[in-house]
């Protein structure tokens, strides 16, 4: 399966970003004290984010800001933004031993089994919302 840590660093992101963009600068540097991931990592992020006009990244450090509200952010938005480079959700190893029989015939029994998992897994992820996930988080950022 192709979902890497930066999908869930992207979702943080995006949080922190609604957060704590209306109190102060939200920077590459600030992120990645939250986050707990290398500056750098956060700022190829912010680029993703950026060229699928979820946010936006003022030059040099001048922070960031959602282009849109909460409520319009999927998590299958972020997913494709970060992570969705061929709309493969699941490999399969490149070079089968081509005599054995299961390496011959596994894409037939597996491709469209396959396929109807990461669309249900698609569906789901277009159902939940970045304001979903805020509202969910809000009550424990008022406990602190």
């Amino acid at each position: 399966m192709q979902v890497t840590s930066k999908f869930t660093i992207a979702m943080h992101i995006i949080l922190c970003i609604y957060h704590y963009a209306p109190k102060q600068k939200v920077t590459s540097v600030f992120l990645s004290d939250s986050t707990g991931a290398d500056a750098t990592i956060i700022r190829r992020l912010l680029g993703q984010l950026q060229s699928a006009g979820i946010l936006y990244v003022k030059p040099g450090v001048g922070g960031a800001s959602l282009t849109m509200p909460l409520e319009k952010i999927t998590m299958l938005n972020v997913y494709r933004a970060i992570e969705a480079s061929d709309n493969n959700m699941f490999r399969f190893y490149e070079n089968p031993e081509s005599k054995c029989p299961i390496a011959q015939n596994i894409h037939a029994v597996l491709d469209s089994h396959l396929l109807e998992v990461q669309e249900a897994m698609y569906h789901k992820m277009s159902s939940i919302n970045m304001q979903m996930l805020y509202d969910e988080l809000l009550p424990m950022l008022d406990a602190n």
